[in-house]
């Protein structure tokens, strides 16, 4: 028996990242536990070898058929981002005391925590790990408000990973910026990764067992806006979009050396301007 069969995972949340990625981790052989927010997306679930269970979380409470059940893992992933609403940051952190109270109360050891790029302001630079964030969107401020309540948190370790925008399979660009004219920013450089990276960095730092640490994940390249949305028009086909003359671009570049060095990973899509010819 490997190591693998002998672990659980529980995955909360499993949408267009989560659902590939517990599917992947069946496959390498771990017990792995999803979660929806309907009855009637339990089923794909189950075909994809995934047991299901019905968890939702709000500022009030967490409304689930089975939580305890759910939470019968070593390894938690919560994977679900901030509502957009005005009170994201209050919201948020109320949604993340309910489950945190409940994993004080369950077997869960290791908390790994996708998060996003968003905790960082624009720059004009990098931007590291070790930096103090100061975001200033609604979500940036609730996602580190979160974070900082996991990562202090004693009874269990926290690994939490800071994904740039989120690129793949049928969230491919093309159609973000088709058409539209005269749009801002269009020197600033793009902070994405692929969504297949996204899956082998998460199986890594469970692999590696690389708990307690704060990463950053974006592919190496960082073309413009420019470059990038006008090449994605125009792969997919779409009137490609105008940008504004802009003399003082704002923008912050992820670097991404720490996740790369800590778990010997190299970006499976380092280029999103070759990527868009992939069809990937």
């Amino acid at each position: 028996m490997n190591r693998a069969s002998e672990q659980s995972i529980s995955i909360l949340g499993c949408g267009w990242l989560g659902l590939p990625l517990a599917a992947h981790l069946v496959k390498e052989g771990y017990l792995v536990k999803g979660s929806v927010t309907a009855d009637d997306k339990m089923e794909e679930l189950v075909t994809r070898q995934i047991t299901p269970y019905r968890v939702m979380i709000t500022d009030a409470g967490i409304d689930s058929n089975d939580l305890a059940g759910f939470l019968q893992s070593q390894i938690l992933i919560v994977n679900f981002p901030p509502s957009r609403r005005e009170d994201v940051v209050l919201y948020h952190q109320a949604q993340m005391a309910h489950l945190v109270k409940e994993i004080e109360k369950s077997p869960v050891k290791q908390v790994l925590f996708v998060s996003s790029t968003s905790v960082y302001p624009d720059v004009n630079g990098e931007v590291y790990e070790h930096e103090v964030a100061t975001p200033t969107k609604g979500s940036g401020k609730a996602l580190l408000a979160v974070e900082k309540m996991l990562r202090t948190n004693v009874r269990f370790m926290t690994t939490v990973i800071r994904f740039a925008g989120l690129i793949g399979y049928d969230r491919m660009p093309g159609r973000f910026l088709a058409g539209k004219k005269n749009v801002e920013n269009g020197d600033a450089p793009i902070n994405v990764i692929h969504q297949d990276d996204c899956i082998a960095l998460i199986r890594e730092i469970i692999r590696q067992q690389a708990w307690g640490e704060v990463f950053n994940a974006c592919a190496d390249e960082h073309p413009t806006r420019r470059e990038y949305y006008t090449q994605a028009a125009a792969v997919a086909g779409l009137e490609v979009p105008t940008f504004a003359a802009t003399a003082d671009p704002h923008f912050k570049i992820i670097n991404a050396d720490k996740i790369k060095q800590r778990l010997d990973y190299t970006f499976r899509y380092p280029d999103p301007l070759s990527l868009l010819h992939s069809g990937i």
